[in-house]
């Protein structure tokens, strides 16, 4: 059975990745775009060019909801309530899902961004309200977590098709989580390497922590982030590298046909 593996990308996180077309060269590459929806990032005009680039390259579009926190980037924990995330969660899908019907597409998939996505990843109360936020817009939408977490767990009990994640362009800790960003070397930025992670993870399960232990991995996507240095170059590498060895690159929402 041939190995298959969706491709995304975090974007509309910065202006000028629009302006100087590093966006629209990352959509030649992924085949899942999660774009910014106002919390942490992003406002109407960023969204809109974004979602008419996916939907231009045949990418799957999907939201990328943080705290409403843009001077921290959405990557500092914000103590609020679980009725505040669900509903700045589903103000910020909603925007995004209305500009998507106003180009005639629709959005796929929800992954939260940052501090949002790390305190889900271990805190079901914080899973649970992310869930309901995007509820109240569509049970139909796909949700995309930490692989092997306790949201994806979370998700699915509550009748979410999830979905689980790994990180080509991010270094990880011997406990299978990632390493944090504090570190000079919470980033892999050289793209043969990244490229071998992504590969670890379809062919071995596996991802090589920083002290050298192997730690297990079961992912259906890969996630390289649009503001990582290299960003593209990374892309193509793991682009070339999947199809070099016969890995089939795919959307999300494929995953989920009756044929898959």
């Amino acid at each position: 059975m041939t190995k298959r593996m969706d491709l995304n990308c975090d974007m509309s996180e910065r202006p000028d990745a629009l302006l100087d077309g590093t966006e629209e060269q990352l959509m030649q590459y992924v085949t899942s775009a999660n774009i910014a929806c106002g919390g942490h990032a992003g406002d109407v005009a960023s969204m809109e060019k974004t979602l008419r680039l996916a939907h231009r390259y045949n990418v799957g579009i999907g939201a990328h909801p943080g705290y409403p926190d843009r001077a921290n980037f959405g990557r500092h924990e914000m103590h609020l309530s679980a009725d505040a995330i669900a509903s700045t969660v589903y103000e910020q899908i909603r925007v995004l899902a209305e500009i998507a019907r106003r180009n005639m597409c629709e959005i796929v998939h929800v992954k939260p961004h940052g501090a949002l996505y790390t305190k889900a990843s271990y805190d079901a109360s914080v899973a649970d309200a992310i869930a309901h936020g995007v509820a109240r817009l569509s049970k139909d939408l796909i949700l995309v977590g930490f692989a092997g977490s306790l949201m994806i767990d979370v998700w699915q009990d509550l009748g979410f098709r999830a979905v689980g994640e790994a990180f080509a362009d991010r270094v990880y800790e011997p406990d299978g989580t990632l390493r944090s960003r504090k570190f000079d070397d919470a980033l892999t930025t050289d793209p043969a390497k990244a490229a071998r992670q992504a590969l670890n993870i379809v062919n071995k399960g596996i991802v090589i922590a920083h002290d050298g232990t192997d730690v297990k991995v079961n992912a259906r996507t890969i996630c390289i982030h649009g503001d990582t240095p290299g960003a593209v170059a990374i892309s193509r590498a793991v682009r070339a590298e999947y199809e070099r060895a016969g890995i089939e690159v795919t959307q999300i929402s494929s995953f989920f046909n009756k044929s898959a």
